[in-house]
């Protein structure tokens, strides 16, 4: 029989229309013969709410325990009315929260940005099973979980209950997860500042999680380490009542992941330098560079930009012809004043999505290559590192940057 995990997130539940709107969802899915199980966040701004009265009340002399605790009666509240919405439509349903013996999402200590136990959290889950086989839809509070030491209420940060839709997914092995929200699904940017954005039809987990760890607020990046790639998942509207609807498929992982971060080298890249007295506040210069390299069908792995110079990392073999290309239009810019082809270099990529919440990582990542082996380049995104080495000592890097990330 096929099992949904659905998460309504606090706007698809912002008020009576919609609550019953997402319990009638809920049930249509159930009279097919489906089991589901559905995760709920606050009611649309009750957090909000209750964290500014915490504030204007006790303010610093809340501690991370009462916070915590305070903070978590939205998603209670919210478990509670959509289980008894369920239950007026004529199917049995039961609200889960962390005090009860059955509660799944278990947690380190931390109080307000809690780090999940998996492997307590993938045995207590396994209950919730036991309400599915009576019928009965379980209605789980999102956003929080109990500790494994005192079983005191934790938080998995704001926008955990995408985290907890995915978690239990991928505990149950269930067949299929939908997080309900207030957009029709992935748009090609954000449509509240651009009129013909559009919906995309399907996203991968990397791009939806680049998309959400550059701000996109549509799916909290966290959620999709527990994305399993037998798992249908997908972002709806709650505009349309209707869990079956298309929205936007996220597909992947290709393959099982870790959260051991990746290391890759590539190269043998030619770095070619153009300078040019403060070419960074030039207009349009970048795009003269990149464009001529394009129209050669040049793949540019790296693009790093100084004050008075811009570097291209090529690969070696069309470095000599990108080289010429590029000094044809040092000739014609009046802002460019000369280039440079430079030694072969070596590209090591280091990806994890733990790094945007990993202090330091950068330095961790360079600390065995100090004494030894110089750096000439370094850029990073949230999500990755790209360090650019001379080619001999590419290997020597790349062992000694997986030595320290194991």
């Amino acid at each position: 029989m096929e099992l949904i995990v659905a998460k309504f997130g606090g706007t698809s539940i912002g008020n009576s229309e919609r609550i019953k709107k997402a319990a009638n969802s809920v049930v249509k899915e159930y009279m097919k013969g489906k089991k589901i199980i559905v995760v709920v966040s606050a009611i649309n701004k009750t957090t909000d709410d209750l964290i500014k009265i915490m504030e204007e009340t006790a303010g610093d002399a809340t501690t991370e325990k009462q916070r915590a605790d305070i903070t978590s009666m939205g998603e209670r509240t919210s478990a509670r009315i959509m289980s008894s919405t369920i239950e007026s439509l004529g199917v049995k349903s039961e609200y889960i929260e962390p005090n009860m013996d059955n509660w799944p999402i278990i947690t380190n200590e931390n109080f307000i940005c809690a780090t999940v136990d998996f492997k307590s959290t993938e045995k207590k889950s396994k209950e919730l099973l036991k309400l599915l086989d009576q019928g009965i839809i379980p209605v789980v509070c999102g956003y929080i979980a109990k500790d494994i030491i005192s079983n005191h209420v934790t938080t998995l940060g704001r926008g955990g209950s995408d985290i907890t839709a995915f978690l239990l997914g991928h505990c149950l092995n269930a067949d299929n997860v939908i997080i309900v929200t207030d957009v029709e699904g992935v748009m090609s940017t954000d449509p509240n500042k651009v009129d013909d954005a559009q919906k995309l039809d399907q996203i991968s987990v990397e791009e939806m999680r680049d998309l959400a760890t550059h701000g996109a607020q549509v799916l909290h990046p966290h959620a999709l380490k527990y994305k399993d790639p037998d798992i249908n998942a997908k972002i709806i509207s709650f505009e349309n009542g209707d869990l079956s609807s298309l929205g936007t498929k996220i597909v992947g992982p290709l393959t099982d992941e870790t959260n051991e971060p990746s290391v890759i080298m590539t190269g043998p890249l030619s770095a070619i330098s153009v300078v040019g007295e403060n070419i960074l506040l030039k207009p349009g210069v970048l795009e003269e560079l990149l464009k001529t390299i394009s129209s050669s069908d040049f793949n540019i792995y790296g693009v790093s930009s100084g004050q008075n110079s811009i570097t291209l990392f090529l690969n070696k073999n069309n470095a000599e012809v990108a080289h010429k290309l590029l000094h044809d239009i040092v000739l014609k810019n009046m802002n460019l004043t000369s280039l440079s082809l430079g030694e072969d270099v070596a590209m090591i990529s280091i990806n994890s999505p733990e790094f945007i919440d990993t202090p330091g990582i950068i330095s961790n990542i360079t600390k065995p290559l100090r004494e030894h082996i110089n750096i000439v380049e370094i850029s990073s995104s949230q999500t990755s590192v790209m360090l650019f080495v001379a080619w001999e000592d590419g290997e020597k890097a790349y062992e000694l940057i997986r030595s320290v990330l194991k």
